[in-house]
Formats: C-alpha cells, sequence, structure tokens
C-alpha cells in the first residue's frame, strides 16, 4: 500500500504544471484585422496576426493590455498569416512595445506592387530582429503547453486527413468552387490548435476554393469546439461544406463595425449543425439585427464605443468559457 501511494505522489510530483491550467485566449479588436493571443498553461504565449498600422498605434496597445492582463511581458511566437494591412501591419509598432522570440509566416509575399512591397519590407525589416520560422501544411509550431497543427500554408492544404478526422463529406455534392483567388487570402497559414480535448481552428483569410480542398471529398479536419470565422465573416470565405464539418460549439467572429460580418457567412455560421452561440467583437452593420448576434454576445454594439476583446479560458477536457469584456457576460460550456 505504501508503495503503491509513493508511485501515486511520485506521478502527481513529475505531471507538468501545464496539465491543470487554462488556455486562455484573446480575441483583440483590431476593428476588422486580426489578433488572437493565445496563452498556454505553460505561460508560452502566441500571437496570430497585429492588425492594422497607424492610428497611434490603437492596435499594438490592444495587444499589450490584453498581454498584460495575461501577465505576460514578452510573445514568444508572433504568427503573420498572410502579408495584408490588418494582419501584419502593425508589426512595427508591436514590436516597439514586446519583445518576440519568433516570426512565424508562409514565406514570401504572393502580392507586387509598390504598397504591397512596402508593407512587406516594413515587416522584414523587424522580422529579421527575431527568429523566423516559415510553416507549410502538416507542420507543427512547436509552444510549450498546447499543441499548434499547421494545415494550410502557401497555397497548400494537408493532403492527408489528420488523426481521427476523414469522413465523408455528403455537403460536397451541392458545394460548388468559385473563382480562383491568387491574393494573399488564399496564402493564408491556417492552424488546429489543441489543449488535451479542447480543439479550435483559425484558418485566418483563407478563401472559399482553399477551404474547400480541406473539407472535400473528405473532411482532412475533423470536428471543433470553437470556430474563429474565416476572413473576418465574409462571403468570400465560410465555405459551409467546411463550416458545417467542423460542427463548432461556439463560433468567434471578430469582424468590424462595417467589415465582414456578412449576412450570407453569419448565415452558415448560425446554420452549422451542433452551434450553440455565437460571439462577435462588433455589431455587423452588413447583416440585419436577427443575423447578428443577440446583444449580450456583441462586444461592440456601435462603431464608437470599442470595448478590448473576447477571453475564452480552455480546461484539456474539453470544457472551456467565454466572456465578453463589455459587461462581463460569462458562459460556460461543459466537456462532451
Amino acid at each position: 500500500m505504501r508503495k503503491f501511494l509513493l508511485v501515486i505522489i511520485w506521478a502527481l510530483l513529475s505531471a507538468p504544471l501545464w496539465a491543470t491550467g487554462t488556455l486562455d485566449v484573446y480575441f483583440i479588436d483590431v476593428e476588422g484585422g486580426q489578433a488572437t493571443l493565445f496563452v498556454t498553461p505553460a505561460g508560452k504565449s502566441l500571437l496570430v496576426d497585429t492588425g492594422w498600422p497607424d492610428f497611434n498605434g490603437r492596435d499594438a496597445e490592444r495587444i499589450v493590455a490584453a498581454a498584460k492582463d495575461a501577465g505576460i511581458t514578452r510573445l514568444d511566437y508572433v504568427v503573420i498569416t498572410h502579408f495584408h494591412m490588418d494582419h501584419v501591419g502593425g508589426v512595427p509598432q508591436l514590436a516597439e512595445r514586446l519583445p518576440v522570440g519568433t516570426y512565424v509566416d508562409h514565406g514570401k509575399s504572393v502580392e507586387t506592387g509598390k504598397e504591397a512591397d512596402d508593407l512587406y519590407h516594413a515587416y522584414v525589416a523587424v522580422r529579421d530582429r527575431a527568429s523566423h520560422l516559415i510553416v507549410r501544411a502538416g507542420d507543427k509550431i512547436p509552444i510549450e503547453g498546447i499543441e499548434v497543427q499547421v494545415v494550410a500554408a502557401a497555397g497548400q492544404g494537408i493532403l492527408r486527413p489528420l488523426e481521427g478526422a476523414g469522413q465523408p463529406n455528403s455537403l460536397c455534392a451541392t458545394t460548388k468552387p468559385r473563382e480562383i483567388d491568387h491574393s494573399e487570402n488564399a496564402q493564408s497559414i491556417g492552424m488546429l490548435i489543441s489543449y488535451g480535448k479542447f480543439r479550435m481552428i483559425d484558418l485566418g483569410d483563407l478563401t472559399w476554393n482553399k477551404e474547400m480542398q480541406l473539407a472535400c471529398p473528405e473532411n482532412k479536419i475533423g470536428t471543433v469546439d470553437v470556430y474563429l470565422s474565416t476572413h473576418h465573416g465574409l462571403a468570400q470565405s465560410n465555405n459551409p461544406a467546411l463550416v458545417h464539418a467542423f460542427k463548432p460549439r461556439v463560433a468567434i467572429v471578430n469582424n468590424g463595425a462595417t467589415k465582414g460580418g456578412s449576412a450570407e457567412a453569419l448565415e452558415t455560421i448560425r446554420s452549422s449543425p451542433g452551434i450553440e452561440d455565437v460571439w462577435q467583437l462588433h455589431y455587423s452593420q452588413n447583416a440585419s439585427k436577427e443575423e447578428n448576434a443577440p446583444e449580450p454576445f456583441l462586444v461592440n454594439v456601435d462603431q464608437d464605443s470599442p470595448v478590448s476583446w473576447i477571453k475564452l479560458e480552455a480546461q484539456s477536457d474539453g470544457r472551456f468559457t467565454v466572456t465578453n469584456s463589455r459587461n462581463g457576460k460569462t458562459k460556460t460550456y461543459p466537456a462532451r
């Protein structure tokens, strides 16, 4: 008996400290861009995109505020999903405020011209002062405490289903491809973030046809607990063949007041099998009141009253809690 107790005590003491902690996720309002901060149970951090430049450092300051709330003073990884202004533009201002360990991207921008070149070179000038990692579909970002699986990057998605996925997708028969997208959106890094049984998907601004490649003829990713709406809830993305195959319990829409949150995309998300709630960073003026999330689930109810974030806290058993920073609305979703 004594030997048995010693074995139990040893197992408890040798278990990683993060096993009993939470994965904290901040969906930061950058007015229709993306800035999503992950802080692992091990205290490591990963920021996905940096919002817009200018506005007196508005987006960088909002990211810093979220980092302070999370108790971190540096960013271990900054993932740039693609090279558009609302995703990579805030890098120089952010780097002035927080040290960054490693920048992660898909390689060189596919867009050219003065604006695209200036944007990319401004990022590279900052990136080259830190470590740099280029990822491809199938890679993993080596951050302690969670698993970050890259499912799309540089215009390519994973070719083989992830473990537990690969089911035939009947929705493919009624979903048609659209015009080919040659922009940076189609190059987006997409990631499946897992902490124990909790699963969340972030596909950046991946567009319709690239989403379809992940969904058809088989669902290569499987189901998720939380779906961050692709491309801010725009209709060029949020392909129902993929969104409905995910069967998310909760969707987070990182739209602005007048950018994203389209009626078509919101309907796709709301009609997904198993969806319980949709949370939005802004009331969308591109959709009706009925098509928007209910008021308690809206972080910003008008364009002139910005509030910082939606916060998610996930447990390794699959439970998670979502909180609206405007009104303190909190809802816990039990493990399934």
